[in-house]
């Protein structure tokens, strides 16, 4: 008898570009077993990519957070975007065999690899494609928005823009209530997100405090102002 795939069991399996490359569950109960399609657990801190690996794979983030980042020689750090459930890792992997950013664990996260040759088989379907593109759509507008950010707003601005940013997606994982957002970043991770010091991100975070608009404590982020953290943070 064969397994039964972990992604039937998946919250967000009828949604995005899982689902149409995978199908529905008579497809996953077809095709449990077989070997293109693989899930595993990689613990907090790890890394699961590195840059200039050539892999034959397309990986997605199933649970947990990651992040997106390019190292550089001075071991510096600029992380490109954080990965929540659901998100390809990149949609050049669904045609390149070369990652050009390295990929790291924040919390203990759940991946699934699938082959490369196959999703491109699959891509022949009208729903795979309208599910790239939509991928390649998102990924495009948030690169943009993260390049406008780091190149013309202040500090304040850039760390409120990037809260406004993970509280809508995980809002779309999430039930929130009184303004109480899972919030696993230490203040290095929005740091190297937003081009800024450590210290300078905590001197930030504190006067947010002070005035009531968020508070981070705990792995949770609370928001007490959310009309002035939109009017700091928003991209009009």
């Amino acid at each position: 008898m064969k397994n039964v795939s972990p992604c039937v069991a998946c919250p967000r399996f009828g949604l995005g570009f899982c689902h149409a490359v995978l199908g529905g569950a008579d497809d996953l109960a077809r095709e449990a077993g077989e070997s293109w399609q693989h899930h595993r657990i990689v613990a907090a801190g790890k890394q699961i990519v590195a840059r200039n690996q050539e892999t034959p794979d397309v990986f997605v983030l199933c649970g947990g957070w990651g992040f997106r980042f390019l190292q550089l020689a001075d071991g510096r750090r600029q992380i490109l975007g954080f990965l929540l459930p659901g998100d390809l890792f990149s949609v050049a992997s669904v045609f390149e065999e070369r990652f050009h950013f390295s990929v790291k664990a924040l919390t203990t996260v759940q991946i699934s690899t699938m082959r490369r040759s196959e999703v491109q088989l699959r891509l022949k379907s009208p729903p795979v494609v309208m599910a790239l593109a939509k991928a390649c759509s998102q990924e495009a507008e948030s690169s943009d928005r993260i390049i406008a950010t780091l190149g013309r707003c202040s500090a304040e601005e850039r760390i409120a823009f990037l809260l406004l940013h993970l509280m809508k997606r995980i809002a779309a994982h999430n039930v929130i209530r009184d303004q109480r957002y899972p919030f696993p970043l230490r203040q290095q991770h929005i740091a190297d997100a937003v081009g800024l010091t450590s210290v300078h991100v905590s001197r930030v975070l504190g006067t947010f405090r002070d005035r009531g608009i968020v508070e981070l404590s705990n792995g949770v982020l609370r928001v007490g102002n959310l009309p002035d953290l939109k009017h700091l943070g928003s991209l009009n």
